[in-house]
């Protein structure tokens, strides 16, 4: 994600331009707040001409705010639509749309969104999105949980049928393999590429991206999508 502290960061243009060669990066998305709708437009362009799939995060609070995240995700064309606590509104927006939509489960307070409530109604609430017809997939703020993030993860990959995404928060290498154990399908990482906290050598954002791609080729399967 061209994103730091759940804000799609100032130069993500500029930024995408330095990793459009890393061929193994086939997913790129950018956060709903952050940039002009301009530039989003710009953004999309460029990495579906690149030949990748395209994610919008949504993480304003406010349901009216939410709505109008989606529409300009639906207008700019991106492929897949992550985030949001709104699903009943936002259901009827995304469907036949061909988007992908992965809502929020759980109680989700903030910016940048935190995650709260037991992890039985956090489940609870996973199963309650996965059956509508308009989900595709869940957005799992599972590292900004303030419980067992490991059991969060693995009880709600158990129950539910749909892709799992474990969304932000991500700054270390056993955090990935985890949720590779656990059967996640994918998860999201901006803030820990910025800052060059993963253990590589290169800092720079095209040096972390290979790092954690470097990364996946060691895990079964490729583990996870990133």
């Amino acid at each position: 994600m061209l994103t730091k502290d759940d804000l799609t960061v100032a130069d993500a243009l500029e930024v995408y331009d330095q990793i459009r060669h890393l061929e193994r990066l086939r997913y790129v998305g950018f956060k709903d707040v952050g940039l002009p709708t301009g530039d989003l437009q710009t953004l999309t362009e460029r990495m579906h001409d690149d030949g990748r799939t395209v994610m919008l995060e949504v993480v304003s609070e406010s349901k009216d705010d939410e709505v109008r995240s989606v529409r300009t995700g639906l207008d700019i064309g991106v492929d897949w639509m992550l985030g949001g606590t709104h699903a009943e509104d936002i259901a009827p927006l995304v469907a036949g749309s061909g988007v992908t939509y992965c809502p929020f489960p759980g109680t989700v307070v903030g910016h940048p969104s935190k995650l709260r409530g037991s992890i039985p109604d956090i489940v609870a609430s996973a199963k309650r999105l996965a059956a509508m017809p308009e989900v595709g997939g869940l957005d799992l703020l599972a590292y900004r949980h303030d419980g067992d993030v490991e059991a969060l993860v693995r009880e709600t990959v158990a129950a539910v049928d749909v892709p799992l995404i474990a969304a932000g928060s991500i700054r270390e290498d056993a955090q990935i393999r985890l949720l590779a154990e656990a059967g996640v399908w994918g998860f999201t990482i901006g803030g820990a590429v910025f800052e060059g906290k993963l253990p590589a050598a290169d800092t720079t954002v095209p040096g972390q991206l290979e790092h954690v791609l470097d990364l996946l080729e060691t895990l079964p399967g490729h583990g996870v999508n990133a």
